[in-house]
């Protein structure tokens, strides 16, 4: 975010310190007026001061958790999007259970590395010269 977009003109080059400290009608938007209001409903005179108003956290607390409410549309494309991914990765799969695994249980069918390896033919050569 653009915090010039928020502040005053007079305030763009201000540093957030210098900002929370400010005047609340540093803010855009915000007159003289506006301030005066809020000192005397609120007894607050800086943007730090603003910010800390209960009130407005309550607000801001009660907004955000609005916003968080799913509707039953999200809950059932959540719930389908759950068992989907069940049927894909059950739970009984070992290997979803534990990544801990540490071994296999039954050795695939493999050629003896003596024979199959590409210098195979020295392996001949020094069983025969014993």
């Amino acid at each position: 975010m653009n915090i010039n977009k928020c502040v005053d003109k007079a305030y763009e080059d201000k540093c957030f310190t210098e900002l929370a400290d400010a005047p609340i009608d540093a803010l855009k938007g915000v007159g003289a007026k506006d301030a005066e209001l809020l000192k005397k409903a609120f007894n607050i005179s800086t943007i730090r001061e603003f910010a800390d108003l209960k009130f407005v956290k309550w607000a801001t607390a009660i907004a955000t958790l609005a916003d968080e409410v799913e509707t039953e549309e999200d809950k059932a494309k959540e719930t389908l999007l759950d068992d989907a991914i069940e049927m894909t990765f059950p739970s009984s799969d070992p290997i979803s259970v534990s990544s801990g695994i540490t071994r296999i249980e039954v050795a695939p069918e493999m050629v003896a590395a003596s024979s199959d390896h590409q210098n195979s033919h020295t392996n001949e050569v020094a069983v025969d010269a014993k």
